[in-house]
């Protein structure tokens, strides 16, 4: 694969990420679907995904590196994305991941009654579909594409040496 080939790719790679995080905002706050703990998560990859390759363009060295953790980050997307499904799916129980908040800090009686009144976003329940999927789901297979994308790309830079 040539080095513009691999460009490119990595710029359809860079316009999926970003296509991802965006439409996950456009949801939330446009559509007014409130994502659950494990929906918030998943889309760090993505955000993670747009420096990464963003740095490989900026600073036109260490490519593998970059790529390998592009690889990576995508892997966690996926094993985050199948944990999310299974729980969807009724597979596993729904872990502390799923509703708890930041209770570092101490709580007044007020801020408590607060929490328990705002309404929170199971992790098993789908609240949005695209044609019958929910974006779980559609997030495994992207994942699972990308990191076999990314993978091939990782190999040219092998067959070139």
């Amino acid at each position: 694969m040539s080095k513009l080939k691999r460009e490119l790719y990595l710029k359809i790679i860079f316009l999926i990420t970003c296509t991802a995080l965006i439409s996950a905002y456009f949801i939330e706050y446009v559509l007014g679907y409130q994502p659950c703990n494990l929906c918030l998560i998943e889309r760090i990859p993505y955000g993670m995904g747009i420096i990464l390759i963003i740095a490989i363009f900026i600073l036109k060295k260490n490519e593998e590196f970059f790529i390998m953790l592009l690889i990576l980050t995508f892997i966690f997307s996926f094993a985050i994305s199948i944990y999310h499904f299974g729980i969807e799916q009724g597979f596993f129980q729904e872990s502390s991941v799923c509703g708890t908040k930041n209770f570092n800090e101490n709580i007044s009686k007020k801020d408590l009654l607060e929490l328990l009144s705002q309404e929170r976003v199971s992790c098993k329940d789908v609240t949005f579909r695209i044609f019958g999927l929910s974006l779980t789901s559609i997030n495994i297979v992207i994942s699972l594409l990308l990191i076999f994308a990314l993978t091939k790309i990782f190999n040219t830079y092998e067959k070139n040496r």
